[in-house]
């Protein structure tokens, strides 16, 4: 069992880009971070990073990181992980579900049609992964005196971003957030959805990279991948964390309302003003 005053945090998809950045962020806190993903070699994927690679920066950043290889496409190997914390620690503080499908052609342009079918795969792994990994997280969640779930996600819920495939998962994310906490309730689990700005992840600096004049502007209001743990630490702590349960927040907006920057000193912009509201869902329960 890991001491009681550190937090048993498990971060889905977590080989690199923003499963990455909040493990270390959760690290840096002194949380016990499990980390899963597919990749155990580098070279398994196009872009670097793995499972083991990213637990040993979360211990080496002063938190405890544990990997477990895990395709989050296959229930049992979800199950498995789950059943390992469960002899390990006996509870869950915090669960963030991160872990997606993103198709090669996913910023393709052009209408749907015209793209590969397989971009609905996010519609397993990002979307039915996310409900799988709490559905089997729940006893662990249950355990915890005060958990928190996280879904990761983007404004991509509400405006049309990377065409229906995207939107479809990223608004069904978003939901699942708002419906999950309903029954998490009673149990003091908080649920949220966070959507995250433009994150300075692998992927982000090849695209940079190649046309730096062209994204220069954009680049100045980035996201670390670290951005979002810390945002997820001090929701974790805020006593009133169960009054911002169900809902949809912007990243950086709770970072200003919680007095955090990023690793790099500055206060990444909201996106409210281009991309509008967070999602807001009704208060009605049909049972």
């Amino acid at each position: 069992m890991g001491e009681h005053n550190s937090r048993v945090a498990v971060v889905t998809g977590a080989s690199r880009g923003a499963g990455k950045g909040i493990a270390l962020a959760l690290g840096a806190a002194g949380d016990t971070v499990y980390v899963t993903g597919r990749s155990r070699n580098e070279g398994d994927a196009p872009l670097p990073g793995t499972v083991a690679a990213t637990a040993e920066a979360v211990t080496a950043a002063g938190g405890v990181g544990i990997p477990l290889y895990c395709d989050h496409a296959d229930d049992q190997q979800v199950q498995a992980i789950f059943r390992q914390i469960q002899e390990e620690q006996g509870r869950v503080d915090i669960l963030v579900n991160n872990a997606t499908s993103l198709h090669d052609a996913l910023t393709q342009k052009g209408p749907f049609w015209e793209k590969p079918l397989e971009l609905t795969d996010i519609w397993n792994v990002g979307m039915r992964s996310h409900y799988a990994a709490t559905w089997y997280a729940a006893p662990l969640l249950l355990a915890s005196e005060q958990a928190l779930v996280v879904n990761t996600s983007s404004f991509g819920g509400r405006i049309y971003m990377h065409g229906p495939a995207y939107g479809a998962g990223k608004a069904a994310v978003d939901k699942m957030a708002h419906d999950m906490a309903v029954d998490f309730r009673p149990y003091n689990v908080a649920v949220v959805s966070i959507w995250m700005g433009l994150l300075l992840t692998e992927r982000t600096r090849l695209v940079f990279e190649a046309e730096p004049e062209m994204y220069a502007d954009l680049a100045e209001t980035c996201e670390s991948p670290q951005f979002t743990g810390r945002v997820i630490d001090a929701l974790h702590r805020d006593s009133e964390r169960m009054a911002r349960s169900g809902k949809v927040w912007v990243g950086a907006e709770l970072a200003e309302a919680y007095g955090i920057v990023d690793v790099d000193g500055r206060q990444p912009p909201s996106h409210r003003a281009f991309f509008g509201a967070p999602t807001t869902f009704g208060d009605a329960v049909v049972e």
